[in-house]
């Protein structure tokens, strides 16, 4: 665990900026008064930046290998732009600590279950008791900044 605690450091690292990032979509959206478009306008950006970065590893064969990846794992970038809309439509109306909280309950739900049952390819640690009470107190904390006043 030492040795890749940088790891989780820099996964958390991740969650600061992915916040950053869906607020300031979201601010797109609102100063353009149309959060399509300002998401739309994010996914371009976000394409020109994949495309480049993608290409300092330019390898043709990917191309040729492509037609081995399940056509339903191709749909993941149509989920990534539909959430990040949702995330970036949702945030003015509910504000960024519930969002973000609920958010991240959902995320350790479904991580649970996905690294409970291995799915796509996360490695099999079964749910226990402390486990699920760590993620039913993360979702009363949730709550709790989400309903209280």
């Amino acid at each position: 665990m030492k040795a890749k605690m940088y790891l989780y450091v820099l996964m958390l690292l991740l969650g600061v900026v992915l916040a950053v990032h869906l607020a300031m979509n979201s601010q797109v959206g609102l100063t353009l008064n149309n959060p399509q478009m300002g998401n739309a306008i994010f996914w371009c950006i976000g394409a020109v930046t994949a495309v480049i970065i993608g290409l300092t590893q330019w390898e043709p064969e990917v191309f040729s290998r492509l037609k081995d990846v399940p056509l339903w794992l191709l749909t993941a970038g149509a989920i990534g732009a539909a959430l990040v809309f949702g995330i970036a439509w949702i945030i003015p109306q509910i504000g960024a600590a519930p969002a973000f909280l609920l958010m991240i309950a959902g995320q350790v739900i479904a991580g649970m279950v996905m690294s409970h049952y291995g799915f796509l390819g996360a490695p099999v640690e079964p749910i226990s008791i402390t486990k699920i009470l760590g993620a039913l107190m993360l979702i009363g904390g949730a709550g709790l900044v989400t309903f209280s006043k």
